[in-house]
């Protein structure tokens, strides 16, 4: 059976058509765009929140849309338990909404990032992550200019004691270096999740790393981890559910 998923359009996103494009090209994933303004997801299997530059990220970049009408639904749906995933812009709009700790600042540097990085999987049995060993690399893009992940130390230890440090940026021979950082993000964070691990956000594209054409495919084993992540809740009892929810 197809599974769906919802592409959050924000007036000012502009990779949601790269998103749609990306998982559309994947076997057995179908998504659709949803504007803003609409208030159920209930026929949606999972959420994608894309990057851009949501309502001209006026104030923060991603503050006036945590208050679009849509993310009441992002919000529900994700306290029920179903994944979301959001990149670059859709990463700071979930930290916004309060779904992920922490903030993502003005890059160290001042000037915006756009190149290929290199993010170590650093947690292997995230719904996000199955299918990459840890230590896995994952050739990404990224193209932002407010992706320093801050967080303050209590919320640091936490991240860190729960495994919720998904990704880091990295060299090509995985090692965690300065270097290796494109905009400063504290201990060379790239991705985080929720202590529940439904919710997920990362600076890097992995929509535009969907296809070999585009010069990696790797960011297709999130899409494709996440499919298996819901066939295994699906095969779940419901009291088995309600347990992983809890």
């Amino acid at each position: 059976m197809e599974m769906k998923f919802a592409v959050i359009q924000f007036p000012g996103s502009n990779c949601d058509q790269d998103c749609v494009a990306g998982i559309n090209g994947l076997d057995g994933l179908s998504a659709d765009f949803v504007w803003h303004k609409e208030t159920s997801l209930d026929d949606f299997d999972a959420i994608v929140l894309p990057g851009g530059f949501a309502y001209g990220d006026y104030l923060r970049c991603g503050a006036i849309a945590r208050f679009s009408p849509v993310m009441k639904a992002v919000i529900s749906d994700a306290r029920a338990g179903k994944l979301v995933l959001g990149t670059c812009n859709g990463f700071q709009v979930l930290c916004e909404a309060g779904l992920l700790p922490g903030a993502l600042v003005r890059n160290r540097s001042l000037r915006f990032v756009c190149d290929m990085v290199i993010a170590r999987v650093e947690v292997d049995d995230s719904p996000f992550t199955h299918g990459c060993p840890k230590g896995t690399l994952l050739r990404l893009p990224v193209a932002h200019g407010e992706g320093c992940f801050l967080a303050d130390a209590q919320t640091l230890r936490d991240l860190n004691a729960n495994q919720q440090v998904i990704l880091r940026y990295v060299d090509a021979r995985g090692r965690l270096v300065p270097d290796a950082n494109p905009n400063g993000s504290i201990e060379n964070i790239a991705g985080i999740c929720n202590r529940e691990r439904n919710v997920f956000g990362l600076m890097p594209h992995p929509d535009r790393a969907s296809d070999a054409r585009l010069g990696s495919a790797d960011g297709a084993k999130i899409f494709q981890s996440m499919v298996q992540t819901i066939r295994a809740t699906r095969s779940m009892s419901l009291p088995e559910r309600a347990k992983q929810v809890a």
